[in-house]
């Protein structure tokens, strides 16, 4: 009996240390947040926009760390082989939903290997033309490229962009559009030379187009997004110009390694959430031309799932590679 009430104490006491272990809060040490990407870029901008909030709520640094190459995937495939333990974050760009139909081989996959969190923001993108053009609307842009097959040149920031594929994608949906590609190492340069004349279109993103297009020397057609941007409020959508559901955002979005528990999951959510539409929040994202997102797990999920089959579908038609 003595024995076996010796053996009923240890066994409460390793089921009581089991249980206090398991309802530890969370987080109860720094959680570190991937992004495949140099410091100072847009990701990392939006990184370090949320990290502060969740620091405050949470009462743990949430710490940025920077792990570029591949166009993100050494970030991504770091972040799916880690533990799913909620200490380890991946911050994510719109490139995370088409790397998966640009690259032959990758170490993760974007829908098996994470759990949503939550799309910190959206930033709009434009059509923008040079002013010789003779086009006010998208429609009218696309009539003139039938009229002119293999004549009319879209720059774009580089193959695979979606500058790039937002440009296929509006080929692919109506047809027939023929049209040159020029890829340039960036958005800047693309800009420069369409200012020049030397190419004739661009899907730019919106901060890095508007000033051009306030002093003239470009014309917008469109803002790229299913509803029209604070900062441009006049520019109509594709959706508006005839182009129903035409949507090529750039985004930027938290997950996490699949496995993590659903309670830390629905924790980050409502605090990024809770930090991203605070007013202070909404006014740093439209200085970067962004606009605060803040959906659900599962919104965010239907919306990656949706834009991974959208553009592989572009990839495909059109042929599109990294350079």
């Amino acid at each position: 009996m003595k024995l076996l009430s010796l053996i009923l104490i240890a066994a409460c006491t390793t089921l009581s240390a089991g249980t206090a272990s398991a309802q530890s809060p969370y987080p109860s040490k720094a959680v570190r947040m991937i992004v495949g990407f140099p410091p100072g870029g847009s990701t990392d901008i939006m990184a370090r926009l949320i990290a502060p909030g969740l620091t405050e709520a949470f009462k743990q640094q949430f710490t940025v760390d920077n792990r570029p190459g591949a166009n993100s995937n050494i970030g991504n495939e770091l972040a799916a082989k880690a533990a799913p333990d909620g200490y380890t974050l991946l911050v994510v760009s719109a490139s995370f939903s088409t790397n998966v139909s640009l690259y032959p081989k990758m170490g993760y996959d974007p829908l098996r290997d994470f759990s949503p969190i939550t799309r910190i923001a959206a930033v709009h993108n434009m059509l923008v033309v040079h002013p010789s053009l003779p086009v006010k609307t998208v429609k009218q842009l696309v009539a003139l490229a039938k009229t002119k097959p293999g004549q009319l040149v879209f720059a774009s920031s580089g193959g695979g962009s979606t500058s790039h594929l937002a440009a296929e994608l509006l080929k692919n949906s109506v047809g027939g559009m023929d049209t040159i590609h020029v890829p340039y190492k960036g958005v800047a340069p693309a800009l420069v030379d369409l200012i020049a004349g030397n190419t004739q279109a661009l899907v730019s993103t919106m901060p890095s187009a508007t000033p051009h297009v306030k002093s003239g020397r470009l014309r917008a057609l469109a803002v790229a997004s299913l509803k029209r941007a604070e900062t441009f409020p006049e520019l109509p959508t594709f959706d508006e110009s005839g182009f129903p559901g035409f949507e090529a955002s750039a985004w930027n979005a938290v997950l996490a390694p699949v496995g993590t528990p659903r309670d830390i999951i629905n924790s980050l959510n409502a605090v990024i959430v809770r930090s991203v539409k605070s007013a202070d929040a909404r006014e740093r994202f439209l200085a970067q031309g962004a606009e605060p997102v803040g959906d659900s797990p599962d919104q965010f999920g239907v919306y990656l799932r949706a834009e991974v089959a959208k553009w592989a579908k572009v990839i495909k038609t059109s042929g599109a590679k990294l350079d």
